[in-house]
């Protein structure tokens, strides 16, 4: 018991909690219960684990584009596609550019877990025991706060990357022009690349969250026994 006070002591001291942080911590170390430094470190396992399976299942091929996470055209682009049928050489317009659009986003989900993972070795005790009580999906909500504009800024170059690499911005930008010269439509913007990385976000977030449900409420999901006693208090 003292040995488990000093090293919350030390913990507290190193990341300069107040003192009524501190007194919950130690009067949750007195009761018997798990300890602050155990509830972050078993948050931090669970959301290594949901970041891996979500990541590593949209990066694989087909992970978003035959899935339930699969990126569709916006609905102004069902104009565009529409119209285009009939124009030789653009009749599988939307197929097309469905599968490129995708397979962009895969590749882009590779980017995703350094990111993560800086958030989550910088979550706080506050941060962890409020996740840990907090509703299903407090995990990932934390993520999306933290998360979401470096991801969308590691995403973004990536996505344009990855679209050029299947030739998908070119592929849109022409069939969007060939629209364009249509009489009498109004004109449209051929960019892809805000839109698409917005929507593989979307899926990754959500992909996160299932994780996150999958732990929370399923306890075979709790393959150590720190995931198994800091969830057990969240279950009561």
């Amino acid at each position: 018991m003292k040995k488990s006070l000093l090293l919350l002591l030390v913990i507290a001291t190193l990341v300069s909690c107040d003192q009524a942080t501190l007194n919950r911590a130690l009067k949750t170390v007195l009761s018997g219960e798990i300890t602050v430094a155990d509830a972050a470190a078993g948050l931090k396992e669970a959301l290594n684990i949901g970041i891996s399976k979500g990541a590593d299942a949209l990066s694989k091929q087909d992970g978003y584009f035959k899935s339930a996470y699969k990126i569709l055209l916006p609905p102004e682009a069902r104009k565009i596609t529409d119209k285009l049928k009939n124009v030789p050489g653009f009749s599988n317009v939307e197929n097309v550019i469905l599968e490129k659009i995708n397979r962009g986003a895969e590749d882009a989900a590779t980017k995703a877990k350094p990111i993560f993972m800086g958030a989550i070795r910088q979550m706080t005790f506050n941060d962890a025991m409020g996740i840990l009580m907090g509703e299903k999906n407090a995990a990932t909500a934390y993520l999306q706060r933290t998360t979401y504009q470096p991801l969308y800024n590691e995403f973004n170059p990536v996505i344009v990357s990855s679209l050029d690499k299947f030739q998908a911005r070119k592929y849109w930008a022409d069939a969007v022009n060939a629209y364009n010269k249509i009489p009498f439509v109004e004109k449209a913007n051929p960019d892809l690349d805000d839109y698409v990385t917005k929507e593989a976000l979307k899926g990754l977030f959500n992909m996160v969250e299932k994780e996150e449900l999958n732990i929370r409420t399923n306890i075979s999901a709790r393959t150590s026994d720190l995931l198994r006693r800091v969830f057990a208090k969240q279950d009561k």
